[in-house]
């Protein structure tokens, strides 16, 4: 509940609809209710349809549940994220349950309903979908109706503003129990159109689609307007305990804390971070009552799978800002908080429980400056803050107009290590080679710099591309968010000569991504000219950016690298010129071969702290480069005398193995120095060359 009182809008089309079968409504139904964080958070809830089908076996009409498959959004979901079941199958279920303690075995039976042979998983909802004797069903989660549902007299609350049209149901675990609840009530109560479920959420119901949706917008609307009038000229969570730090303070000292929080909690999982200080959260973690209410936990499941049953909030004083305080005391606030999860652990453990999970926080709040979210990527790092935010606006109503009260413990344990949910969490794929990692490449938007964020996105890194040129950066940044996500990709404009550019990019790719584990230091120009027309400036240039350049971002990584206490991986992207001497480029092989010797020197010093610094030698990759765009590529054509057209040509055939080097091959050298693929090796240069006898390194 937001405290705001802008309504939800109507947003179903009839036109659009009328194109529609039963399917494709609920289909629309569903995305239209899930665009809204106000009705119902990133996965959470579900809908539902009971279609006539004809079945394949017999040919006959039959009557199939269509409701939202397990692990499924209903804003993003497809017409293949919805489970089939025959319903007169999973009617007959009924018959063969033996009780609350038969919960897990039914959903065995599930796959058993199955229609048309659909390979979508049923999730632990559905009898609560498939019980309910009406058409259409949606179960959300607003925000405003869990501040009711999360209350103290939630019952009396629900009677209060709904009447006889929403009843109410005490907390239950979802599942067939569940199920055979809420059927029960509708045949006790044939002319309520929903029902509140107790720490949980809302259902509604009707026989058609447009009707449904409708209906579940006028419940939450009216929940909204109620809690607005009930709020207004209300101290809200007590009041202000201190005010907020100016915005760019407040990113400032997220971007200094989270690294230091991140290697804190990443040794055995890499973990990625996600800050947010939106208003509502800066009113909550500025508040009197923050720490009771943060220690209660939150209410509805979906809220703490995410964001675990608490969130650790930071000693820190926004009157008096010592960040170095509040580092130098994480040791042990974190060891007091895995201690308070494993006391919690033991305490609600059943004899087949799961082994105990990461015991660390997900969620820390910091008065005057926000909240910090961390997760195995960063999708789920920023969809856990959402889910916070969910709670805090729970607790802002709850906690207004009522006594707002989490899950007792052992429910909560009862969700979180559900057999069932670790069965979910152990069908999830294999994370991928780089998942949890975060690279920062320079030169990102040319061709080496693209292809190299590609490879490694490909591998489930996030990439933070920086280059100087603004337009190739936003350009490759869009190209990124739209075939990968927004939450892989982040860019920043750098002048790698600039020191102070250096410390603010890295900075902002702290608080984007909570820090760094490698570095493609692959910024570069070229220029050609004979030694004595070789200006000063032309010389300063290419020192500047390609040896400067370089022992300015890796200084940058060194020390971000040393604060993780993770290790860190730095791979330059030289050239075969560092190695190789080419007739009219003194300045330009003269860098490059600086390049490499600083490589070697950065190898010895971070060798102790498990930081890897290698080196890929390309030659001729012309093709997407900006630095062979103009002068350089005329001058390199003209040193050998041919046309600017035969230059690409005339490499290969130079070359040993009459291959042409492309940019994806330089940056899968590039991948196989940042993976574990080379986990021992460092001080080492790859020549991706196509061979050159020159280059050899021994």
């Amino acid at each position: 509940m937001s405290g705001k009182t802008r309504l939800l809008d109507n947003r179903w089309d009839d036109a659009y609809a009328a194109k529609l079968d039963e399917p494709g409504k609920l289909l629309y139904r569903s995305n239209l209710l899930g665009a809204d964080k106000r009705i119902t958070n990133y996965g959470g809830g579900n809908t539902s349809a009971k279609v006539m089908e004809t079945d394949p076996l017999t040919g006959q009409k039959v009557q199939v549940l269509w409701v939202k498959g397990s692990g499924g959004d209903v804003g993003t979901i497809k017409l293949d994220g919805f489970a089939t079941l025959y319903q007169e199958k999973l009617d007959a279920l009924k018959g063969i349950y033996q009780g609350v303690h038969d919960e897990d075995r039914m959903v065995g039976f599930l796959p058993h309903c199955t229609f048309n042979l659909n390979p979508r998983a049923a999730s632990i909802d559905t009898p609560l979908h498939g019980f309910v004797p009406f058409t259409h069903v949606d179960h959300m989660h607003p925000d405003a109706i869990i501040a009711i549902a999360a209350s103290k007299n939630s019952k009396e609350l629900t009677q209060q503003i709904f009447g006889a049209d929403i009843g109410w149901l005490p907390w239950r675990r979802p599942g067939f129990q569940l199920g055979l609840d809420l059927e029960a009530f509708v045949k006790a109560n044939p002319t309520a159109k929903g029902v509140v479920l107790e720490s949980h959420g809302l259902f509604t119901w009707a026989n058609d689609a447009k009707e449904c949706y409708e209906l579940t917008l006028e419940i939450i609307n009216k929940a909204i307007e109620w809690f607005a009038a009930q709020t207004d000229g209300k101290v809200i969570f007590g009041g202000a305990a201190t005010q907020s730090l100016p915005a760019d303070q407040r990113r400032a000292i997220a971007a200094k804390l989270m690294p230091e929080i991140r290697g804190r909690i990443g040794k055995l999982e890499r973990k990625l971070g996600d800050f947010d200080d939106q208003d509502a959260v800066l009113e909550f973690v500025n508040s009197k009552n923050l720490k009771p209410l943060g220690a209660l936990g939150t209410s509805c499941p979906d809220h703490f799978l995410r964001t675990k049953i608490r969130p650790l909030i930071v000693d820190f004083d926004p009157a008096k800002p010592d960040v170095d305080a509040v580092i130098a005391g994480l040791d042990k606030a974190l060891g007091e908080y895995r201690a308070d999860y494993t006391r919690y652990y033991e305490t609600c453990k059943h004899d087949n429980s799961p082994k105990m999970r990461d015991p660390n926080p997900v969620i820390f709040l910091v008065p005057g400056v926000g909240m910090l979210s961390f997760a195995k990527d960063k999708a789920t790092a920023r969809i856990a803050g959402e889910f916070y935010v969910n709670a805090i606006n729970v607790m802002r109503g709850a906690s207004t107009v009522s006594e707002y009260q989490g899950l007792p413990e052992q429910e909560a344990f009862d969700i979180e290590y559900w057999l069932l949910e670790e069965a979910k969490l152990q069908r999830m794929p294999k994370p991928k080679s780089m998942a949890g990692r975060v690279a920062f490449v320079t030169g990102g938007a040319g061709g080496i710099g693209r292809a190299t964020a590609e490879r490694l996105m490909a591998e489930g890194a996030c990439v933070v591309l920086a280059d100087i040129d603004a337009e190739a950066l936003d350009a490759a940044k869009g190209d990124f968010a739209k075939r990968y996500s927004n939450d892989t990709v982040r860019s920043v404009q750098l002048d790698v000569t600039k020191e102070d550019a250096v410390a603010a990019a890295f900075s902002e790719a702290c608080v984007e991504f909570g820090g760094v584990d490698i570095l493609v230091s692959n910024a570069g120009i070229a220029s050609s000219a004979p030694v004595e027309e070789t200006t000063l400036a032309m010389w300063d240039k290419n020192i500047s950016i390609l040896t400067t350049g370089y022992f300015l971002v890796s200084r940058e990584a060194f020390r971000l690298f040393r604060r993780q206490n993770l290790g860190g991986n730095v791979v330059f992207v030289a050239s075969k010129n560092g190695l190789a001497s080419s007739p009219n480029a003194s300045a330009y092989c003269t860098a490059k071969a600086a390049e490499i010797h600083l490589a070697r020197c950065l190898a010895l010093e971070g060798a102790e702290a498990g930081i890897r610094v290698n080196t890929v030698n390309p030659d001729a990759v012309l093709r997407g480069s900006k630095i062979w765009n103009g002068e350089w590529r005329e001058q390199r054509a003209a040193s050998s005398k041919i046309e600017v057209t035969d230059l690409e040509e005339h490499y290969r055939k130079r070359s040993m193995l009459k291959l042409n080097v492309f940019p994806e091959d330089i940056a899968e050298a590039i991948y196989f120095l940042a993976s574990d693929l080379s986990a021992k090796s460092t001080g080492n240069i790859i020549n991706v060359d196509a061979g050159n006898a020159q280059s050899f390194t021994r």
